[in-house]
């Protein structure tokens, strides 16, 4: 137990060391690109170290896979070049035995990557999108000039801006009759939610479409509109889906299906972020036989080598997730299949060094 308890605090030691080279590079060049738009608008330097700073929960959880691969070769090479696990398995430690220790951290991390993606990384990312938009003078949620679509079998609506939780203004609808020809179009200034399913339209110009071709205008000050959009799907329509925690993903891909509307690209970082979680698992038996299996090289050479397969592996993984979304591709097969194929690989690595 003491020894497991040693690995393990050596396997920490390493997590930390890697979070601690790769969290910076990667948040250095965060910044750089911020830094381009500093002078935009009210956009000053200040403003782009603190929005890189609110993004470091989602680069941490972006970086985790790296960090266990790292993390345990650090620790692992450590052990090698001072002949500690040579000790080890002199005193009857098996590999397998000894890698119990980096897949127990291995579940810690996890864990604390669960934790960041449901309950910091999202909120930070999306203050920090807001909070740049702002500074940039743009709409804070849209975009200018934008506005967001969504739809369900009947109607076609369009808000052209967010005000506030309860409050969006320039409205567009378009109801639709069970033959896909409009019946009615709506403009309204304001719409109020006034209840979960009930909107309130202010200054509302309907257009009513008749037999014959005729259009019938009317003006009404208030018009009571049964939503079909939730409060909470408006929000997050209007926020990228990898800045969205799992469980806002799983209903706005419930909500997106079940108005008919394409939910591939959510669906996707839905996935992707089992996937990420699975890549984890991945790196870490890869890191295993990797040291092993060159016990007698140094730690430098280990290290160097580590680098290049994450950076291959991202790279790959990157590529993948693009591609199976032009491709229209699987969303749990794009995610999912790089980290079964790496766990693979090591499984197949580990059996022909051990």
């Amino acid at each position: 137990m003491i020894i497991y308890r040693y690995i393990a605090y050596q396997v920490l030691i390493g997590f930390a060391i890697s979070t601690a080279i790769l969290l910076p590079l990667f948040s250095f060049f965060d910044l750089l690109d911020q830094l381009d738009d500093v002078g935009k608008g009210t956009y000053r330097p200040i403003d782009a170290f603190f929005y890189t700073a609110m993004l470091l929960p989602r680069r941490f959880i972006q970086i985790a896979p790296f960090v266990a691969l790292l993390g345990t070769v650090i620790a692992l090479g450590k052990l090698a070049v001072n002949s500690e696990l040579i000790a080890l398995r002199v005193a009857g430690l098996s590999p397998q035995r000894i890698s119990f220790a980096p897949l127990g951290m291995g579940v810690l991390l996890l864990m604390t990557v669960a934790i960041l993606e449901q309950f910091a990384a999202p909120q930070l990312q999306q203050k920090a999108i807001t909070y740049r938009a702002i500074a940039l003078e743009q709409s804070a949620e849209l975009g200018r000039n934008l506005g967001i679509w969504t739809r369900n079998e009947h109607n076609i609506l369009r808000i052209g801006q967010i005000v506030n939780n309860k409050r969006a203004a320039d409205i567009e609808l378009l109801q639709l009759d069970a033959d896909g020809f409009i019946v009615t179009h709506t403009l309204a200034e304001f719409a109020d939610i006034v209840e979960e399913d009930i909107w309130e339209l202010s200054n509302t110009i309907v257009r009513t479409f008749q037999d014959g071709g005729r259009i019938s205008v009317s003006r009404m000050d208030v018009v009571r509109w049964p939503s079909f959009v939730d409060p909470e799907d408006i929000a997050t329509l209007t926020k990228p889906p990898e800045s969205l925690s799992p469980l806002e993903l799983y209903r706005h891909v419930e909500f997106l299906r079940s108005t008919g509307q394409d939910a591939d690209s959510y669906a996707l970082a839905l996935w992707r972020k089992a996937g990420s979680a699975l890549m984890t698992i991945a790196m870490l038996l890869l890191s295993i036989p990797f040291v092993f299996g060159s016990i007698r090289s140094g730690l430098s050479n280990k290290l160097i080598f580590a680098t290049l397969i994450g950076m291959g592996v991202y790279l790959l993984d990157q590529i993948i997730a693009n591609a199976g979304l032009i491709l229209n591709l699987n969303p749990a097969l794009v995610a999912l299949g790089p980290g079964f194929t790496i766990i693979i690989l090591a499984n197949i690595w580990l059996r022909r060094t051990f």
